[in-house]
C-alpha cells in the first residue's frame, strides 16, 4: 500500500509532519500503591493523550507542532520546559495569567489492572479554547492532523474546536488521524458523546479505537463490524486496538487482517499503551510503510510503554526502534 491511500504524501516546503490539540496537565504519581488518599509521595511527569502522542512521534525524529493554552503557573512552565525539551514546537501554545493549568493525580497499582486517576481540568485554560484558537494557516502548513476525543471533551468550545481542526486540515487536502479516547466522566451522557465522537470520526481518514470503545461507540460487538461501522462512515484505514491479542485492521487499500500483540512479562501502567499504538501507526504510515507494518510498530509500542510507570516514559527513540527491527 502506498502512503497516498491513507496519509497525505510529503510536502515540500511543510514546516511540520505532525500537529495536535490538546490539553496537557501535569500528572502526580504515587510512589506507593493504596488509595490516593493515603498516599504521602507523588512524583511529577506529564500527562495527556495529545502531549503522548507528540512526544512519541518527535522521539521518533518527526517534526511535530502542538497547540493549546497552559496557566502562566509553575505547573504551566514546567509542562512547556518539559515538552521544549523533548522536541515538540510548541510556538503556538498560549500561557494565559488569567487562567490556570490543569492537573491529575494517579495511582499505582502491582496488578496489572488501570491505575485509578483524578482530574482537575474543570475550567482550566485549555478547556477555554475555541474555534478562534485554531490558526489555520498553522495547520495548513502541517502535512498531518492527528486528533483525540479527549481534546473534544473538556467543554463545548473545545468540541467546537476540535471540529474546526479537522474541517481545516481536510479542506486542505491533508490527512487526519483520530483516537476516540474516551473520557465518558467529561460528557453530558454517553448518548452525547457517542453521537459527537463518532461525528468527528466520520471526519477522518484513519480511525484507531480500542475493542470496548468500538463497541460502545458503534454497537457491534465484533472488531470487524466495528471497522466496518466506521469504514462506512467514510473511514479508509481503522484499526481495532484488541490490547494483548495486537489489533485488527480494515484499509481501502490493503483489505483486512489481524496482527498479533507482543508478550508482556508484567504490566506496570496501562495508561498511555493507545497514545503508543497512534505513535506506530501514524509514524510508519508517513513514512510510507505498509499497514500492517504500521500495526505492528504500534502494537510493538503499545506493549512497551505498559511495561513502564508514566504515561510517555516507555514511548522509544528512532535508535531503540531500529534496533527492534521496526
Amino acid at each position: 500500500m502506498s502512503m497516498t491511500s491513507v496519509f497525505t504524501a510529503p510536502l515540500p516546503g511543510a514546516q511540520r509532519d505532525v500537529a495536535l490539540f490538546g490539553e496537557a496537565m501535569t500528572l502526580f504519581i504515587a510512589d506507593e500503591t493504596g488509595p490516593l488518599e493515603r498516599v504521602e509521595t507523588f512524583h511529577r511527569r506529564m500527562a495527556g493523550a495529545e502531549i503522548n502522542v507528540a512526544v512519541g512521534l518527535s522521539r521518533l525524529g518527526l517534526r511535530v507542532g502542538w497547540a493549546s493554552r497552559l496557566g502562566a503557573d509553575s505547573l504551566g512552565r514546567y509542562l512547556l520546559a518539559e515538552l521544549q525539551k523533548e522536541g515538540v514546537d510548541c510556538n503556538r501554545v498560549v500561557c494565559d495569567p488569567a487562567q490556570r493549568t490543569g492537573f491529575q493525580f494517579k495511582g499505582r497499582v502491582d496488578d496489572g489492572s488501570d491505575p485509578p486517576v483524578e482530574y482537575h481540568r474543570k475550567g482550566s485554560a485549555a478547556s477555554l479554547m475555541g474555534p478562534d484558537d485554531v490558526d489555520a494557516a498553522w495547520l495548513q502548513s502541517t502535512r498531518h492532523l492527528h486528533a483525540t476525543g479527549v481534546f473534544a471533551a473538556i467543554s463545548a468550545t473545545s468540541l467546537a474546536a476540535a471540529h474546526r481542526t479537522m474541517d481545516v486540515a481536510r479542506a486542505a487536502g491533508r490527512s487526519v488521524s483520530f483516537d476516540p479516547n474516551l473520557r465518558p466522566t467529561l460528557w453530558a451522557s454517553t448518548e452525547v458523546m457517542r453521537t459527537e465522537i463518532n461525528r468527528l470520526a466520520a471526519k477522518a481518514h484513519a480511525v484507531l479505537p480500542g475493542l470496548e470503545e468500538g463497541r460502545l461507540l458503534t454497537g457491534e460487538d465484533s472488531a470487524e463490524g466495528i471497522a466496518r461501522f466506521y469504514r462506512a462512515a467514510g473511514a479508509q484505514l481503522v484499526v481495532v486496538k484488541l490490547g494483548p491479542d495486537g489489533a485488527y485492521y480494515d484499509d481501502a487499500t490493503a483489505g483486512t487482517g489481524h496482527v498479533e500483540g507482543f508478550p508482556v512479562a508484567r504490566v506496570v501502567d496501562t495508561v498511555g499503551a493507545g497514545d503508543g499504538f497512534a505513535v506506530g501507526v501514524i509514524s510508519a504510515l508517513l513514512e510510507g510503510r505498509s499497514v500492517p507494518e504500521a500495526v505492528r510498530r504500534g502494537s510493538w509500542i503499545g506493549a512497551r510503554q505498559v511495561q513502564v510507570l508514566g504515561d510517555s516514559e516507555g514511548l522509544p527513540t528512532r535508535a531503540e526502534l531500529q534496533a527492534a527491527g521496526l
